[in-house]
């Protein structure tokens, strides 16, 4: 089996690294390990953060890349990152997402926005409608009319290399392992290790290394590839996380509409000129099935219950390490009325994604009502989430004491200065988990996307985009992982094609 170009990995930064590479002439065939394409990419927001786009131009907006290069330094400064960024990728990004915008839309891809968030200082999110399966849509579409092999089920093994020069991928498919040559070059887009416990245990903790991944097939596959032939990683313990929602039994009505280019453009129209509450349905019905609790619900008096009915952290601290450890690894967020009633309106929202709308606890009551349990005592609260009533009663009568423990094997801060959990009705919001949402660790690449050894020489014939060529570069804010995964791969594909036959 032979191509000019062989992708490694079929989410976002893969296909569009097949579609970049086929748009230049090349053979490319593509490797997925899953049965189908999607990676990352179809499990995220969908937001592409970019510079003079069309929805820019026709809210008025004059923007530049040199804007958005300068201000991806203030989310460095309010994150507090004191570690370099690599200011070659920054400005590959920053300079050739607009075109990564342009390219999408032609592809039928359709947008929503351009929506603030700070600290950028002019509004450039675009949230992809309706979502983020539309872009996994649309570019397997254009790969397989541009002639892109695609084969499902395919997990590379390692490179097949002729001295230095990367020469190919061994592959396993339906048991057996096969190889494909490759003329010109090999584009590794095979993702980020955030379901790999071995590499976060090496690069972050235990406690990450006990924590699922929103991805479970993230196995960082291609990270140790490169490793084979002596590839660093950069930033390997950077990793973005935390407790949020188990996702719905049956996907949100918003999730199954079609992707149509025509159909997305009507929504479009209708969301920016409808009436304010139903734009909010449809953005309600999206937002409570993948944004997080907010913090500010434990300061308030909100703690965290196990399926026993147990307090087991300082729900106070961040994020709750000992969730995993926990039985079936989940929690319920357990509060009273006065609770509710401060986060059922604006300031207190229970979650939010920035610039598009804020979720708080009657949209979890009417687009969640299998996250929503309400009771009129504590013991009707504890059968309805399925935790012993006598256990959970006494959980509370201890919280409000101020006591520190719930039995003799487990202890917790005491209540301190929080609020008593005092007035009925009582609600309990989840269960929860922790997740893994995204690990940091990419290879060194140059500016040219080459994947970099430890004395950082190219290595001959391998590229790298998306999480697994990220190369330091430090990508804080919303749409930033999109607009780096599109853009990356799709230049990598370009560059991968533009290679002569055994160019190193």
């Amino acid at each position: 089996m032979r191509a000019d170009v062989v992708v490694v990995g079929g989410g976002g930064s893969g296909l569009a690294a097949a579609v970049g590479a086929a748009n230049k002439g090349a053979r490319v065939i593509l490797l997925e390990k899953n049965p189908e394409c999607g990676g990352t990419t179809a499990c995220s927001i969908g937001s592409i953060s970019s510079t003079q786009t069309e929805y820019q131009r026709r809210a008025g907006i004059v923007d530049s890349p040199a804007e958005h290069y300068a201000d991806m330094d203030l989310f460095l400064e309010v994150r507090k990152i004191s570690r370099p960024d690599n200011n070659g990728l920054r400005r590959l990004l920053t300079e050739n997402v607009p075109e990564t915008m342009r390219w999408l839309g032609a592809m039928g891809v359709v947008f929503y926005g351009p929506l603030e968030e700070k600290p950028h200082r002019k509004p450039r999110m675009h949230n992809v409608m309706p979502n983020s399966r539309a872009y996994i849509f649309h570019l397997e579409r254009e790969a397989r009319r541009l002639g892109v092999t695609i084969i499902n089920g395919a997990q590379a093994k390692r490179f097949v290399t002729s001295g230095r020069q990367v020469t190919g991928v061994e592959f396993l498919v339906n048991g057996n392992l096969q190889t494909v040559q490759a003329s010109r070059c090999v584009v590794l887009a095979s993702g980020d290790y955030a379901a790999d416990p071995e590499f976060k245990r090496e690069f972050i903790s235990p406690e990450i290394a006990a924590t699922e991944a929103i991805n479970p097939t993230s196995t960082g596959d291609g990270q140790r590839m490169a490793q084979e032939l002596g590839a660093k990683i950069i930033n390997g313990d950077m990793w973005s996380g935390g407790m949020r929602f188990i996702r719905p039994a049956k996907p949100a009505w918003v999730s199954q509409l079609p992707p149509s280019r025509w159909l997305m453009k009507a929504a479009n129209f209708a969301l920016r000129w409808a009436p304010g509450f139903i734009s909010r349905r449809f953005i309600m019905s999206f937002l409570t099935t993948v944004l997080v609790p907010t913090p500010k619900m434990y300061a308030s008096g909100a703690i965290l219950i196990n399926k026993k009915g147990e307090r087991f952290t300082s729900e106070t601290k961040g994020m709750p390490y000992e969730l995993p450890n926990q039985p079936e690894g989940m929690a319920y967020i357990f509060f009273d009325a006065n609770i509710a009633e401060k986060f059922s309106q604006w300031p207190n929202y229970i979650s939010t994604a920035p610039g598009i709308a804020y979720a708080f606890l009657p949209d979890y009551r009417r687009n969640r009502p299998d996250l929503f349990n309400r009771a009129d005592t504590i013991q009707e609260l504890a059968a309805q989430i399925g935790v012993p009533p006598d256990v959970l009663a006494k959980t509370i009568e201890n919280y409000n004491k101020g006591a520190g423990e719930t039995d003799a094997n487990v202890s917790v801060p005491a209540r301190g200065e929080r609020p008593a959990i005092i007035r009925s009705p009582f609600y309990a919001l989840g269960p929860c988990k922790n997740y893994v949402h995204y690990t940091e660790g990419g290879l060194a690449v140059s500016d040219k996307l080459e994947v970099l050894d430890a004395d950082g020489k190219p290595i001959p014939g391998l590229l790298a985009a998306g999480s697994v060529g990220q190369g330091g570069g430090l990508l804080k804010g919303h749409g930033h992982h999109l607009g780096w995964a599109f853009t990356s791969g799709r230049l990598a594909g370009q560059f991968a094609a533009a290679r002569q036959v055994g160019e190193s």
